[in-house]
């Protein structure tokens, strides 16, 4: 390991930049340019490059990110209790579809091998997903998975899993309030995600207020109905045919087969690149996810919207001191406007909350580095690459068209996941330097860690190492190019990611800014 003093400096009128080494660096350390540290800093933690007046201007990514709350002598430490945080940017006077820039050439000739469904949509993985319309089925429906993996899954080899969407929402809450429309279509729009192959089994107690014809109405789905009826597949708990739990379960058992036999009829076919739908994500950031992870993932965005796919990116209160590079990024002024109104929507949201800005960066997020969310939100906007913004989903929608959306949602890491699922996800890259057991059941989920040594602790939970940029080992292009051709390889099932294999995740997080009664 190289031991020489190393720093990261963003930008050449910057007057901080972080330390990378490992383990930081101690009191009297010198850099090749002569700045000798003053005490000692740690591994990703800001250093400052020359004297700071107080009240003056702290700059990383050429970015105010704070001011001096006194003075800073250069080779200091430089942390969040030295610095006062910028008032978030105003939603007034942006820059509007301003960013003309030449557009990305195309990229051509890349496919994978996916699941082909009715509506035109591809799937990366072949998954019996049940659906549940109220937290209070799903310990019945826990226990028919099991012996469903157990007993019925080894008779349908081409079905890769069976999960149940379990979530806290459909009952207790005021189901007919104006935002209840956002927890009600993202459940809608999560059973319709392409890993699910268009089959729609739903789990239903009976007496809730999320009745199922209410989350699925007619015309919302191909239905799926043994009778021809045309009445929606449900299993109702509380129905007379039910006598004790073990009927409960053999019926959901029986629905399941139902599906798992057309599910193991499908077949991976060829597909082009254009049809990955991907969500990309940070969670538990540090100082380098700006730097190494998110900068390759954006590169990487970059080459899937050259191909023709879909990316994703959210997290509201993690790009919102950055809205003007988002704004000027749109493709219309329509766009624009678009981002302008899901940041204010949340803006209030957090006013009726009282919940200040400032409460987004963690204490995990500070020690590594990241003194304020003005900073965060940096680092976190470099993922969406440099390719113009088509379009902007509010929570809970489904995806239009292809391109680079902007899909608004809270920075929780399961509530954004679960929000990118409903807009058609079908894989998913998620980027971390304090390190986070983060998972999805319904799509691949590939972990990113921003450094070598968070890459060598976990080794057995991260599927790529960007610390290697910071190393000087690899570049950005490397890492996502790097990215990209795994994307190809976990998408057509040839590879399983980490947290794949572990079959590591969480319950589905509902965004319900609705009141609870």
């Amino acid at each position: 390991m190289n031991s020489t003093p190393r720093r990261i400096r963003m930008h050449e009128a910057d007057n901080v930049a972080i330390v990378a080494n490992d383990g930081g660096l101690a009191e009297g350390a010198a850099f090749e340019d002569g700045l000798v540290l003053r005490e000692r800093v740690p591994q990703g933690h800001k250093v400052a490059l020359a004297d700071i007046p107080a009240g003056g201007e702290v700059r990383r990514y050429d970015v105010v990110i704070g001011r001096a709350l006194k003075d800073i002598r250069a080779g200091s430490w430089v942390h969040e209790r030295l610095l006062a945080m910028p008032e978030a940017a105003s939603l007034e006077g942006l820059p509007m579809a301003t960013a003309k820039s030449a557009p990305l050439a195309p990229l051509e000739g890349y496919t994978f091998e996916g699941y082909r469904n009715a509506d035109g949509s591809v799937g990366t993985r072949n998954i019996l997903a049940i659906t549940q319309t109220v937290q209070c089925v799903a310990g019945v429906t826990d226990f028919a998975v099991e012996r469903i993996r157990k007993e019925l899954l080894p008779r349908y080899p081409n079905v890769d899993d069976v999960v149940a969407l379990e979530h806290g929402y459909g009952c207790g809450v005021a189901i007919d309030a104006p935002d209840a429309v956002v927890p009600i279509r993202t459940l809608r729009n999560i059973s319709l995600n392409p890993n699910f192959g268009g089959e729609v089994m739903v789990v239903s107690l009976g007496c809730e207020k999320l009745q199922p014809e209410r989350l699925l109405p007619p015309g919302s789905i191909p239905l799926v109905d043994q009778r021809g009826d045309g009445a929606l597949d449900v299993v109702r708990l509380q129905d007379d045919a039910h006598v004790g739990f073990m009927s409960m379960v053999e019926s959901i058992m029986r629905q399941a087969e139902v599906h798992l036999k057309k599910l193991d009829a499908r077949r991976r076919e060829t597909v082009p690149a254009s049809e990955l739908v991907v969500g990309v994500q940070c969670g538990g950031s540090d100082a380098f996810s700006g730097v190494t992870a998110n900068p390759a993932v954006g590169f990487c965005s970059d080459l899937l919207v050259r191909a023709g796919a879909t990316v994703m990116f959210s997290e509201t209160t993690e790009v919102r001191d950055g809205v003007a590079q988002l704004t000027a990024r749109a493709t219309t002024p329509a766009v624009a406007e678009a981002v302008v109104r899901e940041m204010a929507w949340y803006d209030a949201y957090l006013q009726r909350g009282s919940v200040d800005r400032s409460a987004n960066t963690a204490p995990g997020n500070k020690a590594g580095g990241l003194s304020n969310i003005v900073e965060k939100a940096m680092g976190s906007i470099v993922k969406s690459g440099t390719a113009p913004i088509s379009g902007v989903l509010a929570p809970g929608e489904k995806l239009p068209h292809k391109g680079l959306f902007y899909a608004a949602t809270p920075a929780s890491d399961f509530i954004c996941g679960t929000l990118q699922l409903a807009a058609g996800m079908n894989l998913h890259v998620f980027t971390t330097g304090r390190g986070t057991p983060y998972g999805l059941a319904e799509v691949p989920v590939i972990k990113v860690a921003t450094r070598s040594d968070l890459a060598r602790r976990w080794h057995d939970l991260m599927d790529v190492n960007a610390g290697v940029i910071a190393d000087g080992e690899a570049t950005i292009e490397d890492v996502g190019w790097q990215l990209f051709r795994l994307m190809l390889e976990v998408a057509s099932g040839r590879r399983k990611t980490w947290a794949e294999q572990w079959k590591l995740h969480n319950a589905l997080v509902l965004f319900n800014p609705a009141p609870v009664t």
